[in-house]
């Protein structure tokens, strides 16, 4: 058999092959190409046959190119190539030899666009999942560091056992109280001990939200559903909270027109992604909270007494700091540690420092507390914080201050300034006799006093 019958009858074989196949000579020169070479690349074959690849891939008919490669290498070779189309193919390049000399290049393809592409699309998925579950991970864990709670005053105690009970089961909670109380700490307290406590914790600050903004946020949203969406949509943070705690606070700064969504989705726990048509479900167990009068609001006609009554199954009143005289010094030592420890910083507040805080009406609360001592610790220059490292309006006569500025009956002063005095002198004495020298009444009275105060 000649050799023009053996190269006809590989042609013919070449030609009975469905994939694309390019055979060049060691000079880059076409010598055959399959018949699906044609589709592959939208050229026709007797256009390429005889023509260097060089030149093809100069006419950006692909890139990069087998021969090259090979050549480089003189191994088979592996590799994406681009055609002028824009498809994406998996070449692969093999080296011919004849008597220890390469002659041939035979490089094959199959079209990998669409897995190209797919791989995109998961890398993207992959992506957004990881930002949901990051999302979802910070919404979470979000300042549920700390547990414990410093409750020494009678009050704070009920509060903290009736957190512990209603624990327990799914129903509503409103938290009440001024900013600064500690609503939010009692929230966690109350997830972190029900069956839900291995969902989501989230915190939705009404207040924080804008009105226009309150739907998408709160629901989420459907790509494309307004300008400025995200690509792929986003999750609601009510979403966020399946199978966990939702907590709403500030709740009175909610417009009636979004009391009305809030209160759909708490009485049928379903709801559409702004833009969307379908109906999603959640199941969360719900807990409130306000630092306003909400049944004046009511009255108002500034908040709905239909959302009220469904908020307020179980009310938790949480009392202000001035009312908490008991749990003000363990606070402030506790506070004093942390921060302390935070700043790597040595600071101890001098006895006249802690008299005069407990003579404060802390108007914000505990963390109007922790924002003082905070900075206590971070800007005095000594280990020893003094009256001097105080601010001014913290250095000011605790009494005239108190009489100035508290809407109190006068006998309600004259308790808080009597306790306050009770509470200095025991600290300074050691025996109820000793006070009783110095605050110049009997020694059955200290006892008494000590006792209607609860100063141990």
């Amino acid at each position: 058999m000649s050799v023009q019958d053996v190269w006809n009858k590989n042609e013919a074989i070449l030609q009975s092959l469905i994939e694309d196949i390019i055979v060049t000579n060691a000079q880059g020169i076409v010598q055959s190409v399959s018949a699906a070479t044609e589709e592959v690349y939208g050229v026709c074959a007797d256009k390429m046959v005889g023509r260097s690849v060089y030149e093809l891939e100069e006419e950006g008919l692909f890139t990069p190119l087998a021969t090259s490669l090979v050549l480089e290498k003189k191994e088979k070779v592996t590799f994406i190539q681009t055609t002028g189309e824009g498809k994406k193919l998996l070449i692969t390049g093999i080296p011919v030899y004849g008597q220890g000399e390469l002659i041939h290049i035979v490089s094959y393809s199959h079209d990998v666009t669409e897995l190209i592409e797919m791989k995109k699309y998961l890398a993207q998925m992959e992506d957004e999942m990881a930002r949901a579950k990051s999302e979802l991970e910070m919404l979470r864990d979000q300042h549920l560091d700390h547990e414990g709670f410093i409750a020494n005053s009678s009050g704070m105690k009920t509060i903290i056992r009736t957190a512990f009970q209603v624990a327990k089961v799914d129903v509503n909670v409103l938290l009440l109280g001024e900013t600064g109380v500690g609503k939010s700490h009692v929230a966690k307290l109350i997830h972190k001990n029900s069956p839900r406590k291995n969902g989501p914790f989230i915190e939705v600050n009404c207040g924080a939200i804008p009105e226009n903004l309150f739907e998408a946020e709160f629901f989420g949203y459907e790509e494309g559903s307004f300008t400025g969406a995200k690509k792929g949509g986003k999750l609601g943070l009510a979403e966020l909270a399946d199978g966990g705690t939702l907590f709403l606070d500030e709740l009175g700064a909610l417009s009636l027109s979004n009391q009305v969504k809030v209160l759909k989705l708490i009485q049928e726990k379903k709801f559409y992604r702004v833009g969307g048509t379908k109906l999603r479900k959640v199941d969360f167990r719900l807990i409130g909270a306000t630092n306003e009068n909400l049944e004046e609001a009511v009255e108002r006609k500034t908040f709905r007494e239909d959302l009220y009554f469904r908020l307020n199954v179980v009310p938790i009143t949480i009392p202000p700091l001035r009312k908490r005289q008991e749990d003000l010094i363990p606070l402030i030592k506790h506070f004093v540690g942390e921060f302390s420890s935070k700043y790597q910083l040595k600071r101890i507040l001098d006895e006249s420092v802690i008299q005069q805080l407990l003579a404060q009406d802390w108007k914000g609360n505990v963390r109007e507390l922790i924002n003082l001592i905070e900075r206590l610790v971070v800007t005095s220059p000594s280990s020893i914080v003094t009256m001097d490292h105080l601010p001014e309006s913290y250095r000011r006569d605790s009494y005239v201050s108190l009489l100035n500025d508290s809407e109190e009956s006068l006998s309600e002063i004259l308790e808080q300034v009597e306790k306050y005095v009770l509470t200095k002198s025991k600290k300074k004495h050691k025996t109820t006799v000793k006070m009783a020298q110095s605050l110049g009444i009997s020694q059955p009275s200290v006892v008494r006093k000590l006792k209607k105060y609860g100063i141990e």
